[in-house]
């Protein structure tokens, strides 16, 4: 996968890139010739969460607790 930085692009391609929606096409073109074609998709919903703590995680907690108080 190749990542775009928008922060890198000039102000009016990162307006443009940003203003496409799903479904939207994007058409890369040099020399007037269609390079590549671009169909936007749909953002991936990032996982939820986990609400459980990882099995060990309170023991870990309390480790790193005791080893804080135990410096101040």
């Amino acid at each position: 996968m190749v990542k775009l930085d928008l922060d890198d692009l000039p102000p009016r391609l990162a307006a443009a890139l940003e203003a496409l929606s799903a479904g939207d096409e994007l058409m890369l073109l040099r020399a007037g010739v269609v390079v590549a074609r671009l169909r936007v998709g749909e953002s991936a919903a990032s996982p939820a969460p986990e609400s459980v703590p990882p099995e060990g995680m309170k023991e870990i907690m309390e480790h790193f607790e005791a080893m804080i108080e135990d410096q101040f």
